[in-house]
């Protein structure tokens, strides 16, 4: 299967599921809402291009905010960590193995510790920066960081269970 085609399937695949399951199961005591489509943006190769890599991930964020209802609210997080995302990979791999890279970031291309790491942080980004957008303040400070820190634990939660079931062989990436 060709990249274009598997990463448009996936796309489509995670979309689906967080509007049409995730979307429905009710937030506990307010806090834990399970969000997972922005691993999309995550699993994307490590070549892309900065505008195209930005232009992804508004359009998944603006994707999900067609389907609820709620313009921009999600195409605000998705395009930061897409802004975000060479930063942190240029800073969690090596530049001396780029040359021996996988073509996406997995488990098996970063290591576990980088790859755990960049998966926590990205979702706490994603996570924070939705909250903040819903609520355009802080107000109660406990409340917010609960939110956030129980969203992010839960959506780090069902993406290890993803990570686990839907195991992705790894490409070397090539120069030709």
């Amino acid at each position: 299967m060709s990249s274009l085609l598997k990463n448009i399937s996936r796309f489509l695949l995670f979309i689906l599921v967080q509007v049409y399951m995730l979307n429905y199961i009710r937030p506990l005591h307010q806090f834990i809402v399970p969000y997972f489509y922005f691993l999309y943006i995550l699993w994307l190769p490590f070549n892309i291009n900065r505008f195209w890599l930005l232009a992804v991930g508004f359009t998944t964020g603006l994707t999900l905010d067609y389907f609820t209802g709620t313009m921009g609210l999600h195409a605000a997080p998705c395009t930061l960590i897409a802004y975000l995302r060479p930063y942190i990979i240029n800073i969690l791999i090596p530049q001396d193995t780029i040359e021996l890279s996988y073509t996406e970031p997995s488990v098996k291309s970063m290591g576990i510790a980088p790859y755990a790491l960049y998966i926590v942080f990205f979702t706490f980004i994603h996570h924070a920066y939705l909250t903040l957008i819903e609520w355009l303040n802080f107000g109660n400070a406990l409340f917010f960081f609960g939110k956030v820190l129980g969203t992010t634990g839960i959506s780090i939660l069902l993406i290890a269970i993803i990570e686990l079931l839907f195991f992705r062989k790894g490409k070397f990436r090539t120069n030709a």
